[in-house]
């Protein structure tokens, strides 16, 4: 039996540290050298997320390897995982900037992207088909 295909980590890595560091990069641009205004809180959440969604790539694709799907997940499936962790965690910053954020609306809002993730991979399931084998052609046993 095959086991299903699964993309190498080095590429992840790779793509995690350059993610994490210029979203820390930013992140500490807007914390500790720029005055609160507009701008700088964009840059706040830009690089929050690009942080998170650096810190969510090994863990995706480790849940990816230890629990497989088919048809497999891809590097896009992978890197749209992470990037629900970076949008998760910017959302979260968003709203407790008013203080709005509890349980509840910690739960919903996981709740809510897990479930938006679960029927993107549904959408994708149904309209995998597995790979074709060629075979060769039946050749003729007639001489020419």
């Amino acid at each position: 039996m095959n086991a299903p295909s699964h993309p190498p980590f080095r590429p992840f890595l790779t793509a995690a540290i350059i993610l994490f560091v210029l979203g820390a990069g930013f992140f500490a641009l807007a914390v500790f050298a720029l005055e609160p205004t507009v701008w700088p809180k964009w840059l706040f959440f830009f690089g929050g997320t690009l942080a998170l969604t650096g810190l969510g790539l090994p863990a995706a694709w480790f849940l990816n390897l230890r629990f497989p799907s088919e048809p497999p997940a891809g590097a896009h499936v992978i890197l749209r995982q992470a990037s629900w962790v970076g949008v998760f965690g910017g959302l979260l910053a968003w709203l407790q900037q008013e203080g709005l954020v509890s349980l509840g609306i910690l739960a919903g809002l996981g709740l809510g992207l897990f479930v938006i993730e679960y029927l993107i991979r549904m959408r994708e399931r149904s309209l995998w088909r597995p790979p074709v084998v060629d075979e060769e052609p039946p050749q003729d046993d007639q001489p020419a």
